[in-house]
């Protein structure tokens, strides 16, 4: 299992991530493509890193808008897991 290092840990070192407001540790993001075919394709490639990590984000899509939110549940909350996947994520928006 991972180990935790919590969302303040990680938001500095990554742009326009956030911490989720509340007692929750866990970082979001919005992205913004140009349409549909690009968000839909942001989200095809994070799904093919996101089965090889086997380190899945909470998303959703609303036509050219993806929001994220990355955890870690088996270790309840943020670890160096959720770093690396919005780091991937930030790499190819």
């Amino acid at each position: 299992m991972a180990e935790k290092i919590g969302a303040e840990a990680v938001i500095g070192e990554l742009d326009g991530w956030t911490k989720v407001p509340g007692d929750r540790d866990a970082i979001a993001k919005t992205f913004k493509f140009k349409d549909f075919n690009e968000a839909w394709g942001f989200m095809s490639r994070v799904a093919v890193k996101a089965d090889k990590m086997d380190h899945h984000p909470e998303w959703s899509n609303v036509y050219n808008t993806v929001e994220v939110v990355l955890t870690t549940h088996d270790a309840g909350g943020v670890t160096g897991r959720d770093r690396d996947m919005a780091a991937f994520m930030d790499s190819i928006a």
